[in-house]
């Protein structure tokens, strides 16, 4: 098992697959990463050699992945609430902060779906 910035990738998966595991890298830096140490992007990571390995390790060094990238996101998303925009009021909300659309979707947003009336508080009329 190969362990990278903290994160064990899957063994049985091809390397290009298996660095999109690594929070902050996508398929496109991924590709970029297996250019630059020249490795196969099809050969499976149990596969690797330690030279690869290394190889890798030094290509990420000059990327801002897992904790860090973490971390810097979470300041940055501090300090648009502590400074009052109307993105960090979005935040504090924990509603969309990019201009989506809420009256419907966002469902993850706002959560469970409740229905308002249904006969609460609705005077009965009476039969005569």
């Amino acid at each position: 098992m190969v362990r990278l910035v903290g994160v064990d990738l899957p063994a049985n998966k091809n390397v290009q697959v298996a660095l999109t595991y690594i929070f902050g890298i996508g398929s496109s830096l991924s590709q970029e990463i297996i250019a630059k140490t020249s490795i196969d992007p099809h050969q499976k990571v149990k596969d690797l050699t330690e030279a690869d390995i290394v190889a890798i390790r030094e290509a990420l060094k000059g990327y801002l992945v897992e904790g860090d990238l973490r971390r810097e996101t979470t300041i940055s998303v501090k300090r648009l609430m502590e400074t009052g925009t109307y993105r960090g009021s979005r935040h504090r909300k924990g509603l969309p902060a990019r201009g989506q659309r809420t009256r419907t979707n966002a469902r993850t947003k706002r959560g469970k779906r409740r229905t308002v009336g249904l006969g609460k508080g609705k005077v009965e009329e009476k039969k005569e």
